[in-house]
């Protein structure tokens, strides 16, 4: 015996419903992940959409169906939402929510108070776009972020398929045509979509969890003021930097660097201030290195660059021009930003050693100040002073 369609949905809405309660309370009041949030925020509205629809036949179609067309499509921009959290920024407000706008304002023109299909080529349209931007996000994860990207990139890449084989269908030949209503219509629909939201939701579940574990690992690797590495990071990917560029008997640099005066800067203009010194010195040292050099927040308002492969006069290089691309971005209503003293040690090929550099360029670095502050100074060479 078939089962009628609004049977499947009500079905369809405890399903839905027992999957929100369990991951609501087993996953997101534990890892509170964006990406968790984003998908219990799905599941209502799912759940909301499909039960506006149980009143399709009754007077009230003529609001209630192009609202369920327009929550089910936020309910697929909040998946989107939820899988470019993996990887960036949520989306803004007007990427969000102008699908949703386009579709009520297609099913309210399409007389939603006698046709159940109001809106309809929009919809579908619209819903296989959202979940197929989702697929895309998951696909663009790095490899190894999570053991279930994959798969799940794949199964929203399916069902966005799915969506666009119903809007085709429904373009060649409506909503009752015999292909449509056998393979696209809303009873398989109801059931497809039923099961693969209980697949989907463990293995979002698990995506929720790895979401949290790596954004712990982030907050214990980098600074959170300026986005570089922190100490203990920078420390130990230096040491292992250090034994590779050993075996391979290849020399490096290392560079320590004082933001000259900085307990000024806070005291004459106020914290706000001090943070953005450090901000624009962190991104002077980003615009400077290069990709293989490590840069760090080694304390306060010190900082340390690892170049591998460079020598004190190369060092010297990247120090001079990250003071004139510091320079470069003084705000000319703002606080002038401070000067910078550097000190730079280097070793010989294969002969590397992180605590030994570290102290030589210390105290390089203590000559720096003593000698007036805003220069270079090499562990082996005269103190000269930056290009102003």
């Amino acid at each position: 015996m078939m089962l009628d369609t609004g049977t499947l949905r009500v079905a369809s809405g405890v399903v839905t419903l027992t999957l929100l309660l369990l991951f609501y309370f087993i996953t997101f009041r534990h890892t509170r992940s964006a990406y968790s949030a984003w998908w219990c925020a799905a599941l209502v509205l799912f759940l909301t959409g499909s039960a506006a629809y149980l009143l399709d036949g009754t007077v009230h179609q003529v609001w209630a169906n192009p609202l369920g067309n327009s929550v089910l499509v936020t309910g697929a921009a909040s998946v989107w939402a939820g899988a470019r959290s993996l990887r960036t920024a949520r989306p803004r407000a007007w990427q969000l929510g102008a699908g949703p706008a386009i579709t009520v304002a297609a099913s309210v023109v399409d007389d939603p108070a006698s046709n159940d299909w109001s809106g309809g080529p929009v919809f579908l349209a619209l819903m296989g776009l959202m979940i197929a931007l989702a697929s895309r996000e998951l696909w663009l994860l790095k490899p190894g972020y999570s053991r279930v990207q994959r798969p799940m990139a794949a199964a929203s890449g399916l069902l966005a398929a799915y969506y666009f084989g119903r809007w085709a269908a429904f373009m060649a030949e409506g909503p009752h045509g015999p292909v449509f209503v056998a393979y696209f219509g809303s009873p398989p629909t109801a059931l497809a979509t039923t099961a693969l939201l209980v697949v989907v939701s463990f293995s979002m579940a698990v995506l929720s969890n790895e979401q949290q574990t790596h954004d712990l690992r982030t907050r214990a690797t980098y600074d959170g003021l300026t986005g570089l590495l922190n100490r203990t990071a920078f420390l130990h990917l230096a040491l292992n930097e250090l034994l590779r560029l050993r075996r391979t008997k290849t020399t490096a640099s290392l560079i320590l660097a004082d933001l000259d005066h900085f307990k000024t800067v806070n005291d004459e203009y106020g914290h706000a201030a001090g943070d953005t010194a450090l901000q624009a010195f962190a991104a002077a040292c980003t615009g400077s290195a290069r990709s293989t050099d490590l840069i760090g927040r080694y304390g306060g308002e010190e900082f340390i660059l690892l170049l591998p492969g460079a020598d004190p006069h190369r060092a010297g290089q990247i120090a001079a021009e990250i003071s004139r691309l510091l320079l470069a971005s003084q705000d000319p209503g703002g606080p002038r930003l401070p000067t910078v003293s550097y000190g730079i040690s280097s070793s010989g090929p294969g002969r590397a050693d992180l605590q030994g550099m570290i102290s030589t360029a210390d105290a390089a670095l203590y000559q720096a100040k003593s000698l007036g502050r805003n220069r270079v100074v090499l562990a082996s060479a005269l103190p000269h002073e930056t290009p102003s």
